[in-house]
């Protein structure tokens, strides 16, 4: 059983300000101790349950958060920016699970801690096939692409209900409650890793009732952008059209499409905006 596991940040046991979200900001080592830990909770659970293998995709902003030298010898990492399918490289059709960390609510949801969708200023909301989704949908449909189930999400208590949702009878863990977007409610470390590390185990032993979330083809990826300027600089990228003054949309069979794109839209709004941070 090999088993995939994304980790975001945001929605790491502990945190809740911007500024541990990015190296140099005031917390921002601690956040990647914590990150890890988590992490390392997925990786003992999942070996609990039967791994032979544990991959690990750091899929947060830089991607260069997750401490290796802290991290379960029993799994590789992957890190570092450049990668094409950003918070979902490395999942191929080769793994029996996915599980996801440390993920967060997409933009605009009430109590959700740090909630945002890709991009936390440059995107206002982002759509697959006309519905509104945040990143756990669009890494979840990836996944499903590949005819791969997603068995465990973590975060706070807004994604897991997302998740389900979503998913169903998904395995989550809420390790914190959104007072606002960026206060909230914290379970400590010691308490959310343990809960963790059970969820992951209890999640691969039940594994024949999940079933990958598919989403019908072709896939039209909306993103409604906060810039004029933005949205009229990703629409030059072949196959991207303006649908709007600040909604672009692109269309594919291939869902690898979609993740790489939401890559190179990153890029660009990026440079568009010129270096602001990622929340509005």
């Amino acid at each position: 059983m090999k088993v995939y596991v994304s980790v975001d940040m945001e929605g790491v046991t502990g945190l809740t300000d911007p500024e541990e979200m990015h190296a140099g900001g005031r917390g921002y080592e601690r956040g990647c101790e914590l990150m890890t830990a988590d992490a390392n909770a997925v990786i003992a659970g999942a070996f609990e349950a039967g791994a032979t293998g544990v991959t690990v995709n750091d899929a947060h902003g830089s991607t260069k958060n997750l401490r290796i030298d802290l991290l379960d010898a029993r799994a590789t990492l992957m890190r570092g920016p450049g990668k094409p399918m950003r918070m979902a490289q490395g999942l191929t059709a080769g793994f029996q699970a996915a599980c996801f960390a440390g993920y967060h609510a997409r933009a605009g949801v009430q109590h959700g801690v740090l909630n945002h969708t890709w991009m936390g200023k440059e995107i206002q909301n982002v759509y697959l096939n006309g519905e509104v989704c945040g990143e756990t949908r669009l890494v979840a449909g990836f996944a499903g692409f590949l005819g791969v189930p997603v068995a465990l999400v973590t975060g706070d208590e807004a994604v897991c209900e997302e998740a389900r949702e979503l998913l169903g009878d998904v395995e989550t863990v809420a390790v914190k409650k959104g007072i606002d977007r960026f206060a909230a409610e914290l379970l400590p470390p010691s308490v959310a890793q343990a809960l963790i590390r059970e969820a992951t185990a209890r999640a691969l032993n039940r594994l024949s009732e999940f079933r990958p979330h598919v989403v019908r083809p072709p896939f039209t990826l909306g993103v409604e952008w906060n810039s004029t300027a933005i949205a009229a600089g990703c629409s030059l990228i072949p196959g991207v059209h303006a649908a709007g003054p600040r909604h672009t949309e692109f269309t594919t069979e291939d869902f690898r499409d979609i993740m790489a794109l939401l890559g190179i839209f990153a890029m660009i709004a990026g440079q568009v905006a010129c270096g602001s941070g990622v929340y509005g």
